[in-house]
C-alpha cells in the first residue's frame, strides 16, 4: 500500500510539472537568393551538421528545432527553407502564411545576392504581417563570413543604417561551415518574437479591461434605468 501511494505522488508531481510547462510553436521563414547557404544554416542549427554538398532546395523544405528556453518554457521553431528560385512567385504568399519571424540570407562573397535582399524584404512585408498589421521581425544574415567579403558588408556602420532603413530587426555575420553566430541570431529573433507576443497579450488584456468597464456600466444602466 505504501508503494502504491509513492507511485501516485510521483505521477501527480509529473502531471503538475507538465501543466506548468509553457510550450510555443513558431513558424520561421528562411529566405534569400539561390546558393546563399539557407539549407546549410538550418542543418547546422538543427543537426549540428555541415556538408559542402547540398542539392538546391526545390519548392520548400521543413525542419524543427526544439529550444528549452528556460525552466518553464519550451519553444519549437518550425523552420521553412524556401527555395531561392521561388523568389517573388505567387506561391510565396502560401509559404509565408502564419509566419511570426524570418531570416533573409545573402552570401558575403557574392554582392549580387545582397542586391536582392531589399526585394525579398519587400515581398515578405507585402505578404505577411503580425495581427496588428506590422511587419514580422526579420533578421538579415550575412552568410559565409569565413570567406573574403564583397561590398557594403565590410562596413558595419553602413550595414546598421541599411537594416534600420529597411525595417530589419538586426543583422549577423554567420558561417554554417564554422558555426559562427547562428545560435546567437536565432536567439535574437526568438526574443523579438516573444516580446511581440507579450505586447500583444498586454494589448488584449487592456482591451478586455475596457470592455469589462463598459459592460459593467451598461449593466448598471439596465438595473437603475438612469446614468446616475
Amino acid at each position: 500500500m505504501k508503494f502504491a501511494l509513492r507511485i501516485n505522488t510521483i505521477n501527480d508531481q509529473q502531471t503538475n510539472s507538465s501543466i506548468d510547462k509553457r510550450e510555443h510553436l513558431y513558424k520561421i521563414l528562411v529566405i534569400g537568393e539561390l546558393g546563399t547557404g539557407k539549407t546549410s544554416i538550418i542543418k547546422r542549427y538543427v543537426h549540428q551538421f555541415f556538408s559542402q554538398h547540398y542539392r538546391a532546395t526545390i519548392g520548400v523544405d521543413f525542419a524543427l528545432k526544439v529550444l528549452n528556453w528556460d525552466n518553464n518554457t519550451v519553444i519549437r521553431l518550425q523552420l521553412w527553407d524556401i527555395a531561392g528560385q521561388e523568389r517573388f512567385g505567387n506561391m510565396t504568399r502560401v509559404y509565408y502564411k502564419e509566419a511570426v519571424g524570418a531570416f533573409v540570407v545573402f552570401d558575403v562573397t557574392r554582392s549580387q545576392t545582397f542586391d536582392a535582399v531589399t526585394k525579398w524584404k519587400t515581398d515578405l512585408d507585402t505578404k505577411v504581417t503580425l495581427a496588428d498589421g506590422s511587419p514580422i521581425p526579420t533578421v538579415l544574415l550575412a552568410n559565409k563570413c569565413d570567406q573574403p567579403k564583397e561590398g557594403v558588408v565590410n562596413n558595419p556602420a553602413r550595414m546598421d543604417d541599411y537594416c534600420r532603413e529597411r525595417g530589419f530587426s538586426g543583422w549577423f555575420e554567420t558561417s554554417a561551415k564554422e558555426n559562427i553566430n547562428i545560435d546567437e541570431a536565432s536567439r535574437f529573433l526568438v526574443n523579438r518574437i516573444l516580446n511581440n507576443e507579450k505586447q500583444g497579450m498586454m494589448m488584449t488584456e487592456s482591451l478586455d479591461a475596457d470592455k469589462f468597464s463598459v459592460d459593467g456600466k451598461a449593466n448598471q444602466v439596465d438595473k437603475s434605468g438612469c446614468l446616475c
